[in-house]
């Protein structure tokens, strides 16, 4: 009984203080940032008079979805347009690894491709966390048609807020197949921790001031 209500403290406390930490970072990141968010606003206008943003339905947290913010990357004929007709029975195969476009493909931009190296279309989720659709940490927010096809297991890693960065992203990044990322967003689920959160953080911004590849 103690053991039970020691461990429901103790993760209330981890949320209460992880929300807390969501809104002072992600409010603190769009002021510092916000030079950099005018410059790519101007940058993309000025490339295609296309619209600045993108956005696209995300699964959240219990499969609530919700829209999630990017800086547009591709072309104005093109962003948005990619059908995802996924039909699997049993889940999402193991072996599926999403293909999103990448530098060489020609629907992207050449400000779309710089922002992507280095992970800059994603900064204005920084708005989807200071609204409580996502965290600073935790599993990446999927496509609605990939969640859709989830097997019961697969559905567990939508039990807590998607993150702009997670366990997955500093083991693997974009490279890994579903099993994998699977794998590494229920075992963060388990082992999730203050600690860990710090951790992922810190070792994200590592990985994008080196360029290896987009969240």
């Amino acid at each position: 009984m103690l053991n039970a209500i020691s461990s429901r403290l103790a993760r209330d406390s981890y949320y209460g203080s992880k929300r807390a930490v969501d809104m002072i970072v992600s409010l603190i990141a769009i002021v510092l940032l916000s030079p950099i968010f005018l410059l790519v606003a101007i940058a993309i206008k000025l490339e295609d008079g296309g619209a600045i943003i993108f956005k696209q339905e995300r699964s959240g947290e219990n499969d609530v979805p919700f829209t999630i913010y990017k800086f547009r990357s591709m072309g104005m004929s093109t962003a948005g347009t990619t059908a995802h007709d996924y039909v699997w029975d049993n889940g999402v195969p193991d072996t599926f690894v999403f293909k999103n476009t990448g530098e060489q493909d020609a629907r992207v931009t050449k400000v779309g491709n710089f922002i992507r190296k280095f992970s800059i279309d994603e900064l204005p989720q920084f708005v989807n966390v200071l609204l409580g659709n996502m965290s600073l940490i935790g599993p990446r927010p999927e496509i609605v048609p990939i969640t859709s096809c989830y097997s019961k297991e697969q559905k567990k890693r939508l039990m807590v807020k998607p993150g702009i960065t997670g366990w997955a992203q500093i083991n693997g990044r974009s490279d890994i197949n579903n099993g994998e990322k699977i794998r590494l967003d229920l075992e963060y689920i388990e082992k999730k921790t203050a600690m860990l959160d710090v951790v992922i953080f810190f070792k994200t911004v590592w990985l994008v001031i080196a360029g290896k590849g987009s969240v």
